[in-house]
């Protein structure tokens, strides 16, 4: 927008400058040439009457008044008898025949001339006055004055050149000017602009600092803050009440869990075994409560810190093997540099790892699940790859939405990768589901690299 504004500035300029230097311009080279023309028929009317007697009495003709005024002026003079001989000529040799002139012929009726003609002797156009020399009526000859229209064109071109200068002197300016100009009043705009960018990611923290630019921009950023504090508050609000929730559920599920296995040893076979499934169905209900108060926690969004992820990885790994070992799954810890610093929201990474190890052990009984680190410039991936049955394109699509588990026979609670993306997108990570090489499922989490030392703890 600034550009924008700056170019309007220098169209205006331009355009102001347009109407008023080129009819200066011409106004100009208008007025040097009757200038030029009106100078010369007064000096003409002046050297005519030093020469008028002598014609007339028919003595010879003193050339020191046309030389003199030729050196002054650089004009050059020829005087020329009725019948059209040179008498003086300021340029050339006396005893000229001047008759065939146009300028000259006229001036011999008794006709001033004046004008602009070519010359073809001198190869270039000249500014011209032909004046008669005459006496009680009667014409003795004549005087004619003639200057190079380049010198007259030159002068144009001087004056010309120095409006050329003062176009680019003001356009200067006023791009100088301009930028200023354009850079504060769009300030406000830009400032507005990052704001509702920073929203728009999900950071709805304001700045105190009183709004600048015109009334309505500053009515406009004061909305759009009071806009984002409200959805904080009532974003707080919102996960406050699920984790309030999710934790208060905590407790009577647990007393609900162990009364139900109180009942089991009272109870005949065949109810003891309607029993386990309700225990089961509690199991599941506890665990779809704490995957909904890690959720809500993973969208506070603190700030992010450095982490080192390859330490990380080996401790969740190594955490992960008995349990794993226990469904018959082999956990791979595949080479990974010795550290991996990279920037993520304390405590994200071991989130992350535990929902992906478990959704891959639990997706692969009896076979293998892979994990691996990988450090690229900018960028440290960690990837939790299996040989399950994987999921189809559509499936990837949608396994990172909220309850997803693609059938009521997949267990789980279907909050597992999205507990995984919502952690990954307040580190500044990303996620990458894909098919794993042994035709399974790889999930990959790509964090920036940090610039400063890991943290002791990784949090």
């Amino acid at each position: 927008m600034t550009r924008r504004v700056l170019l309007g500035y220098l169209i205006i300029t331009v355009v102001v400058l347009v109407l008023l230097e080129v009819p200066l311009a011409i106004f100009y080279a208008q007025r040097e040439r009757e200038r030029t023309i009106a100078d010369l028929e007064r000096d003409v009317s002046v050297i005519a009457t030093l020469y008028e007697d002598a014609l007339e009495l028919g003595g010879p003709l003193d050339p020191r008044p046309a030389e003199e005024y030729r050196s002054r002026t650089g004009v050059r003079v020829v005087v020329v008898d009725n019948d059209g001989i040179s008498q003086v000529d300021t340029d050339q040799s006396a005893d000229r025949d001047f008759s065939t002139r146009p300028e000259i012929d006229q001036a011999l009726t008794g006709s001033r001339a004046t004008g602009i003609r070519p010359s073809e002797t001198l190869g270039t156009d000249l500014v011209y006055v032909a004046a008669p020399i005459a006496s009680g009526g009667t014409v003795h000859g004549a005087l004619r004055a003639t200057v190079d229209i380049g010198d007259v064109t030159a002068r144009i071109q001087r004056f010309w050149l120095a409006l050329v200068a003062i176009a680019a002197v003001v356009l200067a300016t006023v791009a100088v000017a301009g930028w200023g100009i354009a850079r504060s009043v769009t300030r406000p705009i830009r400032q507005l602009n990052e704001s509702a960018v920073r929203f728009a990611s999900g950071d709805l923290t304001t700045s105190d600092e009183p709004s600048s630019g015109p009334p309505e921009v500053r009515a406009l950023a004061d909305t759009m803050s009071t806009m984002a504090r409200r959805l904080d508050e009532l974003l707080r609000t919102q996960r406050m009440f699920v984790a309030d929730a999710s934790h208060q559920l905590r407790t009577p599920l647990t007393a609900l869990r162990l009364r139900l296995e109180n009942l089991q040893s009272t109870l005949p076979t065949a109810s003891a075994a309607e029993l386990d499934a309700a225990v089961d169905e509690t199991d599941r209900l506890a665990s779809l409560v704490g995957d909904l108060l890690q959720l809500a926690r993973a969208e506070e969004q603190p700030a992010p810190d450095t982490a080192d992820l390859a330490r990380l990885t080996a401790d969740r790994v190594d955490t992960w093997t008995a349990a794993a070992e226990a469904q018959g799954v082999t956990l791979v810890a595949a080479g990974s540099p010795a550290t991996a610093s990279v920037t993520a929201v304390p405590g994200a990474i071991e989130q992350i790892l535990d929902n992906l190890l478990d959704n891959a052990v639990n997706a692969t009984p009896g076979g293998t699940v892979t994990v691996s680190v990988v450090a690229a410039p900018g960028t440290t991936a960690v990837t939790v790859a299996d040989d399950g049955p994987g999921l189809s394109d559509a499936d990837k699509q949608e396994a990172t939405g909220r309850f997803w588990r693609g059938t009521s026979a997949t267990p789980g609670t279907g909050l597992g990768l999205a507990i995984v993306e919502a952690l990954a997108g307040a580190s500044g990570a990303s996620v990458e589901l894909s098919d794993g090489p042994s035709g399974g499922l790889a999930v990959t989490v790509t964090f920036r690299t940090a610039t400063g030392p890991a943290s002791a703890s990784g949090r």
